[in-house]
């Protein structure tokens, strides 16, 4: 089972103790993945589709346990080989859907589908807890989250920018920023951050999945913050060792030139020194001169050779 499949498993065993949190999920649900057939005699009906077993559950018992309602449940099998099944949950008797579609408010006092998707009048998504409950019928009816051990991503998929706009006020009346973007002709509302896709998860009232993630998470921060550490390290080591092959360039030039006899005291001690320890620290260098001497003066001796190395190769450039 895939990350998305138990994040949708575990949010359709969640419910909401209160109706309005009830029908603001019911809301959501008809919303994103519900048809709403008219006859022509004027007989109302609704369908849901969904392929995830457990969300088709889900809004079998919120239609039962909100509105008392008896659904019909079917299940289609794809016409091409490997295809998932669909499975739709449908409202036939007339009174009955008009009572869930008054409740949603999706009908106007015309008879009209008309959704309100303002997030200032429309009384579904008024409350916190709504507004929550909202969030995971969306995320339920057409969202996804990838696995987290691979990347970070949580979207809803919407058919218009308008509900996509909806949804993206009502994450940012939580402090999620979400982001909408075009893919073929739906309009994608993403979160691409793994704090707030946690975020998300507490939400909508997903517990155990939360706790998958933040495991993960911690597991990949240490994991990176090692390979930081790792490759300063290395680039440390490297720099070390540019550096003592560079010195000992600079000390063989000026033994083959003018011999370090002709070096000061001090430099001619740090020239030997750092000749038999080519792989010494500045600071093992400092230790092994008499008297011992800092890394600061170590490294000033170390200039001073090299400087001098570059005034003899302008002076001998055959050599």
């Amino acid at each position: 089972m895939s990350f998305s499949s138990k994040v949708k498993e575990e949010l359709s065993r969640q419910w909401s103790p209160a109706r309005h949190c009830q029908i603001a999920e019911t809301a959501a649900v008809l919303s994103l993945c519900g048809r709403v057939k008219i006859s022509a005699s004027d007989h109302y009906a609704i369908e849901i589709h969904t392929e995830n077993l457990a969300v088709a559950r889900k809004y079998f018992t919120l239609l039962k346990k909100t509105f008392n309602i008896n659904t019909d449940v079917l299940i289609r099998r794809g016409q091409m080989p490997g295809r998932s099944r669909t499975y739709m949950v449908a409202v036939r008797e007339h009174e009955d859907a008009l009572r869930v579609l008054q409740a949603s408010k999706l009908l106007d006092s015309y008879g009209e589908i008309v959704e309100d998707l303002s997030l200032i009048h429309n009384v579904v998504v008024q409350n916190v807890c709504c507004k929550r409950a909202f969030i995971r019928g969306a995320f339920l009816s057409a969202g996804s989250i990838s696995d987290p051990e691979k990347f970070y991503h949580f979207e809803i998929t919407c058919a218009s920018m308008r509900k996509a706009k909806q949804l993206q006020g009502l994450m940012a009346s939580f402090d999620i920023e979400a982001r909408i973007v075009l893919r073929k002709r739906y309009f994608v509302v993403y979160v691409k951050e793994g704090s707030q896709i946690a975020e998300l998860l507490q939400i909508m009232e997903a517990p155990v999945a939360l706790m998958e993630l933040e495991n993960i998470r911690i597991v990949k921060e240490m994991r990176n913050s090692v390979n930081r550490q790792v490759n300063c390290e290395t680039a440390n080591i490297n720099k070390t060792v540019s550096a003592a092959v560079k010195q000992m360039e600079d000390i063989r030039y000026i033994q083959d030139t003018i011999g370090l006899e002709s070096l000061p005291e001090n430099l001619q001690e740090m020239a030997r020194v750092r000749l038999e320890r080519p792989e010494a620290t500045l600071k093992e260098l400092g230790e092994a001169l008499e008297p011992p001497v800092g890394k600061s003066g170590v490294n000033h001796r170390l200039r001073k050779l090299s400087l001098m190395a570059e005034d003899l190769r302008e002076k001998f450039p055959e050599q």
